[in-house]
């Protein structure tokens, strides 16, 4: 019975799939926000901290392009980092007190960007597998 469903169960490119839709998918509400509502509390935020609010544009690439090119598996790799540091980027400039704090459900207060910074390091660990618009795997 459990080699049964260990060999039903075991489609690790599958698993590849469905990390990447979700973290891609669900990232891509947020790029989307922004390219609505725009980008000024972010730049106001590089400001506040003595950057260019002109770095808040990155944000379309870490939210909207990298997840796009990660759904499709293209440059899987290279858009998990850019997504990862993206999330790097946001955890620096909202709260960086907040690594040591719990919510008031006892979460720990940068687990929503931890955890994309995680799935994003994962993807950029596993690459796309073979589920990708394209063929050629340099280009995975």
């Amino acid at each position: 019975m459990v080699n049964w469903f260990n060999r039903l169960m075991d489609r690790p490119d599958l698993g590849k799939l469905i990390l990447r839709l979700a973290f891609s998918i669900m990232m891509m509400f947020h790029g989307w926000h922004k390219l609505i509502d725009g980008i000024e509390n972010i730049q106001g935020m590089l400001t506040q901290h003595g950057l260019p609010g002109f770095i808040g544009y990155g944000v379309f690439i870490g939210e909207l392009v990298a997840p796009l090119l990660m759904v499709l598996g293209i440059f899987t790799r290279p858009a998990a980092l850019v997504f990862s540091f993206t999330m790097l980027v946001a955890y620096l400039l909202i709260d960086p007190g907040s690594v040591l704090t719990l919510t008031k459900v006892g979460a720990w207060g940068a687990e929503d960007i931890a955890v994309y910074f995680f799935a994003g390091l994962a993807i950029a660990f596993l690459g796309s597998g073979r589920y990708s618009v394209m063929k050629n795997p340099d280009w995975r």
